[in-house]
């Protein structure tokens, strides 16, 4: 406790002169008549009497009572406390969007005439060997941050109950729940929305690395990615931050944020909807440097050939600023000239492998594509219920009352969501360290049921949605065309033009759910090994992760290798730089320590699956599958009659 000096001290520093300007007055006032401050009595008479004192005192304090009334009647008195007889509220643009368009739609000082991309005179332009890391480097490089993003500074593990007599018990609960068996990274929390990492080594079971097996030299690259890191798509079964923001908005009369919560009374809806963020462009431009490093000694097959590669997307905006991105990696500006870009329509009617949904009528039925809705409601139930209480108790309601405005558990879960979407549009955001690690895994784990029975191996709809993408994968490997379109396949667009067979080099665009549709119809199984996923708590180990399999700018590498040790040619799958063990693939073997199989083995055993797919009864068949576990799957087949 500071002296009286020091308070008085602290409040002229706080105040300065304004203090000493009224503070001063008021002490001549009181001093004796005819004395000075250095040799006043304190006994001496008083200059005013008590009644002027009384007098003024009760005049002040009517003064004071008509201010306060005056100040509430226009509105302008001080932010209500807790307790007072007054509504709490929000100011009104609370979770109203805010949007900055860029660039202007005709600025005055745009003149391209003046600005042209090229004067000349580019000085000495010789190129050089082409790089070829996956041949030349002991190690390759790994994907293990994202260096534009910003994490809160802290996380906590868990929250403790306050009675230590609970304590076990609740440590029990959170390793039966929560316990992870990798280091907790925010980052790699989101499920699908996190950005692309490389996974850590054996986190699909094979004990190796990218790096082609000694002996062993690649020969070609099937790669396939997924789009970038974007904002919010404009629909979605459960959650979704524009509803978390149209609530927001709507209700801001009705509450009042505290503690934690506090910025939400300041908080505007920024995300835009479905195009790629900066950060997103990033990701597919760094994919695109990361693949030319890689595989740029593929490019000699061209050369050789003259030729140049033709590479696939699809035209939603997001797919095409994708691919343009990757290009812009791969190949450098300007890119003209150097490869030739296909783009495929995603719309209603046009068969297409990237969005085989378009023409798959049960890919959009209810009960059917969106299985993992009552599992994810129960999980959320569950890992949700903490945090739900802990952050209604941070809302003033309408009456002033501590948690009378109160968060379901979708809209905690739309929070979470909120935290991700921010960070990869936005660089930061304030809703992350609302949670703590246990939930984190728990929303990643809500993703996981997601796409598990959504699009994966728990899908009546997933391999029959992939099948065709394995067709056009065939056709590549065998170099035979596809003599039927009998699924998603579009006949116009496979011509040798537009869809050679002899490149060494492909490279193809497309989204998370297609990529999980394709692991499923290649019968991937391996990941599958910890399904089906239950709802009441997340299992340990568990094989199918879909941060690991299907984050933004995800990529799948089905590398062509040539070994000294076999005749046969062999093919890996490298999914964001882990080995995929592909014994799960009957005529694979079982036991090859590099993820290898020999390429005509794996060419038979897709050849079944094409046939063994009836593109006709999965997707426009008249079958159900019961609700819930009733009906499981770990293969993602559709229901026989």
């Amino acid at each position: 406790m500071g002296s009286k000096q020091d308070v008085e001290a602290g409040s002229k520093a706080k105040y300065g002169a304004y203090d000493d300007a009224l503070v001063e007055p008021e002490r001549e006032l009181l001093l004796p008549t005819g004395s000075d401050s250095s040799t006043a009595s304190t006994v001496s008479t008083p200059r005013y009497s008590l009644v002027h004192l009384v007098c003024a005192f009760v005049g002040g304090a009517a003064l004071c009572i008509g201010a306060r009334f005056l100040l509430d009647v226009s509105g302008i008195a001080g932010p209500p406390r807790l307790g007072d007889d007054v509504r709490a509220q929000a100011p009104p643009y609370v979770g109203s969007t805010e949007v900055h368009h860029f660039p202007p739609v005709a600025p005055t000082n745009a003149f391209p005439d003046l600005f042209p991309t090229s004067v000349g005179y580019p000085g000495g332009t010789p190129t050089g060997a082409e790089p070829g890391l996956i041949a030349t480097a002991p190690s390759l490089p790994l994907q293990t941050g994202a260096a534009q993003l910003v994490a809160p500074p802290k996380i906590h593990k868990h929250i403790h109950s306050t009675h230590d007599d609970n304590m076990e018990e609740e440590e029990e609960e959170y390793h039966k729940h929560y316990k992870s068996d990798r280091p907790f990274n925010l980052f790699r929390s989101w499920g699908n929305l996190s950005p692309w990492y490389s996974v850590p080594r054996r986190a699909f079971g094979v004990d190796d690395t990218a790096e082609p097996p000694a002996g062993c030299v690649v020969t070609g690259l099937h790669l396939l990615h997924r789009h970038g890191a974007r904002y919010p798509t404009a629909w979605t079964n459960f959650g979704g931050p524009a509803k978390f923001a149209t609530r927001l908005h709507e209700s801001a009369s009705q509450w009042e944020a505290t503690g934690q919560l506090a910025f939400l009374n300041e908080w505007t809806y920024k995300l835009g909807e479905e195009v790629l963020t900066p950060f997103g462009r990033q990701q597919l431009y760094d994919l695109g440097v990361s693949m030319r490093l890689k595989y740029g000694f593929l490019l000699k097959n061209f050369t050789e050939t003259n030729t140049i590669p033709v590479f696939r997307t699809e035209s939603q905006d997001r797919m095409l600023a994708s691919a343009l991105n990757f290009a812009i990696g791969f190949f450098g500006y300007p890119f003209e000239g150097q490869y030739q870009q296909l783009i495929t329509i995603e719309a209603n009617g046009f068969n297409n492998t990237f969005a085989p949904y378009k023409t798959c009528p049960n890919a959009k039925a209810a009960g059917k594509a969106d299985r993992s809705l009552p599992y994810v409601r129960e999980w959320v139930s569950h890992f949700l219920a903490e945090a739900r209480e802990r952050l209604s108790r941070a809302m003033i309601g309408k009456d002033g009352l501590q948690g009378e405005f109160a968060w379901t558990g979708e809209e905690v879960y739309e929070m979470m969501q909120m935290c991700a979407y921010e960070t990869v549009a936005l660089g930061y955001s304030r809703f992350c360290d609302l949670f703590t690690e246990e939930e984190w895994e728990g929303f990643n784990y809500a993703l996981d049921l997601t796409f598990w029975y959504d699009s994966a191996f728990g899908s009546p709809v997933a391999r029959v949605q992939g099948v065709g993408y394995l067709q056009e994968l065939v056709a590549r490997l065998t170099h035979i065309p596809i003599a039927t379109h009998n699924s998603s396949t579009n006949a116009t667009l496979h011509t040798p033009e537009t869809f050679p067979l002899d490149h060494a080099l492909y490279v193809d665009a497309t989204h998370e759910v297609v990529v999980l549709n394709i692991i499923t119809a290649l019968n991937l199984s391996t990941l599958a090994a910890s399904g089906p996923l239950p709802a009441d708590h997340i299992p340990k180990d568990r094989s199918f992760r879909s941060a690991d399999l299907a984050p933004f700018a995800t990529n799948m590498q089905f590398q062509l290798l040539s070994c000294a040790s076999t005749p046969e040619p062999q093919i890996r799958i490298i999914i964001n730089d882990g080995v995929v063990p592909l014994h799960g693939i009957r005529t694979c073997p079982y036991d090859d320590k590099h993820g290898m199989c020999p390429l005509p083995a794996f060419i038979e055993a897709q050849q079944e699956t094409i046939q063994g797919t009836d593109w006709a009864w999965g997707c426009h068949g008249d079958w159900e599958v019961p609700p819930g576990s009733a009906w499981n799957s770990t293969t993602g087949d559709t229901p026989q009659a």
